[in-house]
């Protein structure tokens, strides 16, 4: 089933919170809001979810308009930041609960509980009641139970965000195998860019209720259009610096340490960070603190004098006034030549 937004607003006390947003989720995907906090992420959800209502615009499923059609006749399947599991209840009968208010048959009810419970492998859990369960265990649960009304859209909202690390990484994995088992179009939340890029088959990148960029990961990644996706994609956080009437921006990783013949501008090493396989160093260059991300087993150290190159066709311009992408042919052509862009 096919999502469209079509010119949303949302104001609240006066203030718009949803800018005139349009965007379309195809059937299937998996599509992630990522942005800031207070960006209209969640908002958004909402709206589609039919919890709030619009100030204006409209929400179709497909093509039916679901703008005034209650919540609970939308068929959404929503997974909480807090799960909001039943303690009293087992997990088979939390599963179950949706389609007992459904009215749907205790016999039928058990079935369809059993084979979520299997899809999000529980099944060994089913007598259990959630304070015997983890946090991840506790996440299936729910995500079960959004799944057993057999809905036309799964919504998640920050759904990991209580997790540790390690729960954090296994679980946004079971998401998105379980997401392609089912084919079921998926909106997911979070502030989590690392999230949002591995498991999104897009990601749709907000900030201040406006949409700024929609694209798969890698596009967002290697190809932002404004300065605003640039700094809030990637990690550690691009480099951005003023030339005249532009900024420039490089990725950490796409500079490497060289020689004073063949580097740019030299600096001093003020911080070293290591990160597992790479170091971070950050750099003050003419006022600028640049970071880069060299390897581990480097010998540079703190005071150390470094020369950088950059690998050719990773540099980013940005207008000054507007933040917006330049691909000019001669601001590329300056600033690789300025920059001696080698490798």
């Amino acid at each position: 089933m096919d999502i469209h937004l079509k010119n949303l607003m949302m104001t609240f006390d006066g203030k718009s919170v949803i800018d005139d947003l349009n965007v379309t989720v195809d059937d299937g995907e998996l599509v992630t809001l990522l942005g800031p906090s207070g960006c209209g992420k969640s908002t958004t959800l909402m709206l589609i979810a039919g919890l709030y209502e619009p100030t204006s615009g409209k929400i179709l499923f497909d093509d039916q308009d679901m703008t005034d059609i209650p919540a609970e006749d939308r068929g959404i399947g929503m997974v909480f930041q807090n799960y909001a599991l039943y303690p009293h209840l087992t997990v088979l009968k939390n599963i179950m609960f949706p389609l007992k208010m459904q009215k749907v048959p205790a016999k039928e009810a058990k079935e369809r509980a059993i084979e979520m419970a299997k899809l999000v492998e529980i099944e060994h859990l089913l007598n259990r009641k959630p304070h015997q369960l983890s946090g991840g265990q506790q996440q299936r649960v729910a995500i079960a139970r959004a799944l057993v009304k057999k809905p036309r859209v799964l919504l998640l909202d920050e759904p990991l965000s209580n997790l540790d690390a390690r729960l954090r990484l296994e679980m946004r994995e079971e998401i998105r195998r379980i997401q392609s088992e089912i084919n079921i179009t998926t909106i997911f939340v979070t502030h989590d860019q690392e999230e949002a890029m591995s498991i999104s088959d897009k990601i749709i990148i907000m900030n201040d209720g406006v949409i700024q960029q929609v694209d798969e990961p890698q596009t967002l990644y290697k190809k932002p259009v404004n300065e605003f996706v640039a700094t809030f994609i990637g990690s550690p956080p691009i480099n951005t610096f003023m030339r005249d009437g532009y900024k420039i921006g490089i990725r950490p990783e796409h500079l490497f340490l060289t020689t004073p013949e063949v580097g740019m501008n030299s600096g001093e090493v003020i911080r070293l960070e290591t990160t597992g396989r790479d170091t971070l160093i950050k750099v003050s260059v003419e006022g600028n603190i640049i970071r880069a991300l060299i390897d581990v087993n480097s010998e540079v150290k703190l005071g150390d004098i470094v020369y950088f190159g950059v690998e050719k066709g990773n540099l980013h311009f940005f207008d000054l006034e507007t933040g917006m992408r330049l691909d000019r042919e001669e601001v590329q052509y300056e600033c690789e030549t300025n920059f001696k862009v080698i490798r």
